[in-house]
């Protein structure tokens, strides 16, 4: 016994840890030792370190007058809220005094901090301050108080509504103070968008006024606010439009590039419902200056302006046509820089610039980086693509960067003439020979497959086309599958061209890519040459050596679709990538949300859509986050989509989606339809009473009324379209969400197009039960969603359980 206890003792210590002392001095009577404490505590939880324990011993040390202490508490109190909600009402007493404090700074962060705990005990005691900070008499307080509403909303939004706040919010939208009248919009915008209805926020004729009158005054942040619920306003007419747009352009003139480019969105929205050209052409020439000086900035602002000025020259091609000397490239670009300028060069190049231009990718192509000099051939090859008459210019160009026999440029050259070939048959013909100089020092099956493109297709006119294609067969199974597959054709157009020259290549190479060669696409197109060859050799001259169509410019870089959704987001991330907001976990489109008439206020809770939306990822394994994303007509849906005669539709993959929903291809036939999902042409059928589904205040113009019933013993949707706006409508489809019965569409829904202003029409949609199912309360309830060239609209209907 007495051994073990003078054996040492490894696992005990004297020392009490960092917390222990921590602790205590939290605890000291002098305030800079407790001050100095906290902030130990604060960098303690910065880099990670569990200071939870000590969650008492800091707020004791809210109840001070040193302000710098007391925002070091709340920061702490902030972090730790979610781990200590039951130890997070010990400091409530000292938030609501903190809300009456003669310092408007005391009494904004107070509110600020209550806001952001997210716990929901407490809420109810957040109430009340909140309240008062919305009509304190200091701006700070109120634009403070502003956003906690929204943060509360998200939160609780019952809560936010039954007390008013949403309404007060509104008011505050005539606030004397431009700062909360930007914060106001702020918060709605983010009510509105986090709601089924999206009511929080409608911009009137009163409204647009004070928003126009607080933009000159506020700071650039607000700025942003209110630009951007501006580019979701629809003017009345041109003349208010123009009015708008002449009050933003005063915008273009601000240092921050945000709010430049949010401007520039603005007045690219704008514009199109303006009809003075001559204010147009004046918006266009204001638009320049601000863009140029963009380029002017660090790279990282350089690169989002330059993204953003190509979506702007897609559009509006005449915006910077004098400013190409801007987008010359430095020796000091990075090189996103540098390929994001060659874009911009081509887009801009002209009659007028071209020889400009082409001095200028030459000079390019001496760069040492190898894909940008890469790009600048391209560019060359581009030009002459686009520019007919400067054509002959670039092929010279071209002829010269051969000659360097760098390697590289060599290769790249040889792959750009093949399209001008492709674009001018027959014009050039006479540059074959020094392209097939080259033919030893090609390496890469891109260059090699163009260069036996141009031997095949001139054929006729190379005397010793035979030689040239025999050199690359005797390597064929080691080529690439492109490298094979041009072989192949060439090999066959030459056999047609000059029949008795290459029947000995011919039967090697088909005989080789039958036998020897493990890719099924390139066994396929030899067994198709054999038989066309054998059994018919007309027609396979008539199907090889058909005339192509001429390549044209791809200058476009979105398409048009996509592009006036990203024109809408000029200055987002959907902008800077190209690609559709949706696609990155944003939501532009306005959208009108309505529900059924029948459903009287309070009658129904109202469904937030992130619910819906975590209800629809769990179903299709995530990235969707609203119902607008679901694909209409895509390979994935629940349920088969087909049109009035049958006729499959081709499924896209999600990143080629043109439009918001993919559904560009589902435009019923311009002539009358009588089956699945048009006009019925069977006896007589008493259709149900129609309730309202859509009114032409908020769907743009459409009225849509609709019912369940039975039609030939299937269950379908009874509809009547009639359109109340002065605009013919396209475009429709319509899309089920998941529902408690797997109701879905049987067919493509099918409305004559266009629908005339005045015109009124029925329409029957088949549905059937084979879709997927996901419970809805009441199970009754369908959520629809349906699309015509106007816009995107939900609503909300009940189907009888009886006619399931």
């Amino acid at each position: 016994m007495a051994a073990a206890a003078r054996a040492p003792k490894f696992f005990s210590t004297t020392k009490k840890g960092e917390n222990f002392e921590l602790k205590a001095d939290l605890n000291s009577e002098y305030r800079e030792k407790r001050k100095e404490t906290v902030k130990k505590v604060i960098a303690n939880m910065t880099i990670g370190k569990d200071v939870s324990s000590l969650f008492a011993d800091v707020v004791k040390n809210m109840q001070t007058e040193d302000l710098e202490l007391k925002k070091l508490v709340y920061l702490y109190l902030i972090n730790y809220a979610r781990t200590q909600p039951e130890l997070v009402i010990l400091a409530v007493n000292t938030f609501v005094k903190d809300t009456d404090d003669v310092n408007p700074l005391i009494r904004a962060l107070a509110i600020r901090t209550m806001g952001m705990l997210r716990v929901e005990k407490i809420v109810d005691y957040l109430l009340e301050p909140l309240k008062k900070g919305l009509q304190d008499d200091d701006p700070y307080v109120r634009k403070t108080a502003t956003l906690c509403v929204a943060k509360l909303y998200d939160l609780n939004p019952i809560i936010a509504i039954d007390n008013g706040l949403i309404t007060m919010v509104q008011d505050m939208l005539s606030d004397r103070n431009p700062m909360v009248i930007a914060n106001a919009v702020a918060a709605l915008t983010e009510i509105s968008e986090a709601s089924v209805k999206r009511e929080a926020f409608i911009i009137n004729g009163s409204i647009l006024t004070k928003l126009l009158a607080a933009l000159n005054e506020c700071t650039e942040w607000g700025q942003i606010c209110i630009l951007n619920s501006l580019a979701s306003y629809r003017p009345n007419d041109a003349r208010e439009a123009g009015d708008i747009a002449e009050r933003v352009l005063p915008r273009l003139q601000h240092a921050n590039a945000s709010v430049v480019l949010t401007a520039v969105r603005v007045l690219m929205i704008y514009i199109d419902f303006i009809n003075d050209e001559e204010l147009s052409k004046q918006i266009n020439k204001k638009m320049t200056p601000p863009l140029v000086s963009l380029l002017s900035s660090e790279p990282e602002i350089q690169y989002v302006a330059l993204r953003n000025i190509n979506l702007i020259l897609q559009k509006r091609s005449d915006v910077l046509n004098q400013e190409i000397r801007v987008f010359f490239i430095k020796y000091n670009d990075p090189p996103y820089v540098k390929l994001e300028k060659l874009e911009v060069i081509i887009k801009l190049c002209s009659d007028k610039n071209v020889d400009q231009v082409l001095s200028e990718l030459r000079e390019y192509c001496n760069e040492v980086d190898v894909d940008f000099v890469r790009k600048s051939v391209r560019a060359i090859g581009r030009c002459a693509v686009k520019i007919d008459s400067a054509s002959e210019r670039c092929v010279n160009a071209l002829l010269d960067l051969l000659k360097t026999r760098v390697n590289h440029v060599v290769q790249e050259a040889i792959i750009v003439i093949k399209d001008i070939f492709r674009k001018y048959p027959n014009r050039y013909e006479g540059i074959i020979p020094a392209l097939c100089e080259n033919l030893e020092n090609l390496d890469e099956p891109e260059a090699k497959a163009s260069l036996i493109w141009i031997i095949g297709d001139y054929a006729d006119r190379i005397d010793n086309a035979t030689e040239l294609l025999e050199y690359f067969l005797e390597n064929f199974k080691d080529e690439a599958s492109t490298v094979q597959l041009q072989l192949i054709s060439a090999s066959v157009k030459l056999l047609l061209k000059r029949p008795g020259a290459a029947q000995d290549i011919v039967q090697r190479v088909l005989t080789t890519a039958t036998q020897g060669c493990d890719n099924p696409d390139i066994r396929d197109r030899a067994y198709i040459y054999w038989r066309l060859l054998s059994s018919n050799p007309q027609a396979a001259k008539a199907v090889i050596l058909a005339e192509k169509p001429p390549i044209e410019s791809d200058a476009n870089t979105v398409s048009e679709t996509l592009l006036d959704e990203l024109i809408h987001n000029i200055g987002s991330l959907a902008s800077v990538y190209h690609k559709a907001p949706s696609l990155l976990g944003g939501s532009t489109m306005e959208i009108s949300r309505t529900r059924e008439t029948g459903y009287q206020e309070g009658d129904e809770p109202e469904v937030d859509a992130r619910t819906v939306a975590a209800q629809v990822n769990a179903v299709v394994g995530g990235g969707i986050e609203n119902l607008l994303d679901l694909d209409f007509g895509g390979g994935d849906s629940s349920y088969p989509i087909t049109s009035a005669t049958q006729t499959p539709i081709t499924a896209r993959a999600a990143s080629n989606i043109d439009d918001l929903l993919g559904m560009s291809d589902l435009s019923p036939s311009s002539t009358p339809s009588f089956g699945m999902g048009g006009f019925d042409s069977g006896p007589a059928h008493v259709s149900p009473p129609k309730t309202s589904l859509l009114t032409s205040a908020n769907a743009q113009g459409l009225d849509l009324q609709g019912a369940f019933s039975k039609r030939h013993g299937q269950l379908t949707l009874e509809l009547n379209f009639a359109n109340r706006s002065s605009t013919p409508m396209t475009g429709f489809a319509i899309q089920f969400n998941l529902n408690s019965h797997g109701i879905v569409p049987a067919s493509a829904l099918q409305v004559p197009e266009p629908l005339a202003p005045g015109q009124s029409i029925d329409v029957h949609l088949p549905l059937s039960t084979s879709g997927q199912v996901q419970a809805t309360n009441p199970s009754s309830l369908i959520q629809i969603a349906l699309k015509n060239n106007l816009g995107i609209y939900y609503f909300n209907t009940d189907v009888d359980e009886g006619l399931i």
